[in-house]
């Protein structure tokens, strides 16, 4: 088990050390305290809370402990002495935290001082890094940090030290829109030992597992449509639907979703062992340092690549039971005993090229945008507080889908190959050929048939990934900030 984290310094510094006068403190708290009590009935709840902090980003987790710090009568509530007891020892420590990273007592902290900080923990970032975290602090514009800005920032916050803020905008969330997955970044070693990163992927397999049971049916149209060409398969998206509905009924809709969900487990755990024994390579024997943005990418492409490369087979097995007729197929291992037996064993990687070359533009893209989305919400919210979760699942969301129309084209050309059924020992079409039939016959725009299903389908299954994901950390025990 991992060691409980202290939510606050237990620490404590003398009155004499309080940052400002008492007079002009007390008044700051009351001002604060008269905004959060929105019914001015003298007391701030944990709905009240959840209002009036709403813009800090905090999850209910988080207010749920401001609450339990500070409630000493144990009623639920907050009334102004407990409100200002709580904010009078919290500034205390913070005033600590403050002290111990201005190492030359200059009353402003620097971004050497941070980098120095998270040095001296373990945590190597670059002082380019190292400046941004400072900016998410920095109101003025000054490039430091002063006293005021330590305080505003980190009063409401879960967070006891600069580390915490290091690694906020790491993608702490598993999360899946049906196609390839998002896997966490890091984990320090603590995390993994204890087990809390397993459960963690754990809840993102089975949130991903809900998420494309539930949007199953888009995904069964987008492979109908990338398959059957323009000619063969006319109509807009809802006749395709009474297509499918006719040849099967309602169950057919959900046809290649057993395979699909069962690929969920080995492609993540296989994805995220080789991402992290690829990053310890790149990091060679500097073991604690950060990777850069382009070696993240290579590391999460060649991890891609590997889980890709490894589950393969099923991708292939899919796609035939999502194109099957009624009565076809009775269930998995029936389709791939009639593939092998037919086709023989190669016919298990046909696609595999495109597929693999897809990964690379997926990726880059997906990355690319991410941390412009992310950078860009930094730069317009100096000072602020860190972003709330759907920040990170929107900008999360946002560069999948990104990333999906980048590589959609060699998506499509590697699901035609796998749908196309052919004798043992017969040539089997190439990349190319396929890519030059579907532009001669379609053009262009044949490139991206199906785009508009698979792009229906993103809100609904990161809405569903998402709420499935945080409802079963809890059930695992995993806590909404990180701990166990």
């Amino acid at each position: 088990m991992r060691p409980p984290r202290t939510w606050f310094p237990s620490a404590h510094c003398q009155d004499s050390e309080a940052p400002g006068p008492d007079q002009e403190r007390e008044k700051r708290w009351a001002q604060l305290f008269d905004q959060l009590d929105l019914n001015k009935d003298g007391h701030i709840d944990i709905i009240e809370l959840r209002t009036g902090l709403a813009g800090r980003g905090l999850s209910k987790a988080s207010l749920e402990k401001i609450v339990e710090a500070g409630d000493t009568n144990q009623d639920g509530v907050l009334d102004f002495k407990e409100f200002t007891q709580f904010l009078r020892a919290h500034e205390k420590d913070l005033k600590l935290m403050f002290r111990s990273l201005d190492k030359n007592n200059d009353g402003q902290i620097d971004a050497a001082e941070i980098q120095h900080s998270l040095h001296t923990i373990g945590v190597e970032v670059s002082l380019e890094d190292a400046t941004r975290i400072l900016q998410r602090m920095d109101k003025d514009g000054t490039m430091t940090i002063d006293w005021n800005e330590w305080r505003d920032f980190f009063l409401f916050k879960p967070l006891t030290n600069i580390e915490d803020v290091a690694r906020y905008w790491k993608r702490s969330m598993m999360l899946d829109i049906g196609e390839q997955l998002t896997v966490p970044d890091d984990f320090t070693e603590e995390e993994k030992k204890s087990g809390y990163v397993w459960r963690q992927l754990m809840a993102g397999a089975f949130a991903g597992s809900v998420s494309r049971t539930g949007t199953a049916p888009l995904d069964r149209l987008k492979v109908f449509r990338q398959v059957h060409g323009f000619v063969d398969f006319k109509g807009n998206v809802l006749s395709s639907f009474r297509y499918m509905l006719k040849e099967g009924g309602l169950r057919s809709l959900w046809r290649g979703n057993g395979i699909n969900v069962l690929k969920i487990a080995p492609e993540t755990a296989i994805k995220f062992t080789a991402y992290e024994k690829i990053k310890n390579l790149m990091r060679s024997h500097n073991e604690k340092r950060n990777l850069r943005v382009h070696e993240r990418f290579v590391a999460g492409s060649l991890a891609g690549a590997t889980a890709q490369t490894a589950i393969y087979p099923m991708e292939v097995l899919k796609t035939r039971l999502t194109l099957g007729k009624t009565g076809q197929y009775s269930g998995i291992a029936v389709c791939a005993k009639q593939i092998l037996q037919r086709e023989g064993i190669t016919a298990f990687y046909k696609g595999y090229v495109p597929n693999l070359l897809s990964i690379v533009p997926y990726a880059g893209v997906d990355l690319a945008v991410y941390e412009t989305l992310k950078f860009t919400w930094l730069n317009r919210n100096r000072g602020l507080a860190d972003p709330g979760v759907m920040v990170l699942v929107g900008c999360g969301a946002v560069s999948s889908t990104c990333g999906q129309l980048a590589s959609y084209p060699l998506a499509l050309i590697r699901t035609r190959m796998q749908a196309q059924a052919s004798v043992k020992g017969a040539p089997k079409p190439s990349m190319l050929a396929s890519l030059h039939s579907i532009v001669t016959q379609e053009g262009v725009a044949g490139l991206y048939r199906g785009i508009s299903p698979n792009l229906l389908k993103v809100i609904p299954a990161v809405s569903v990934s998402y709420v499935v994901y945080e409802y079963t950390r809890i059930v695992l025990g995993v806590d909404i900030e990180g701990g166990i």
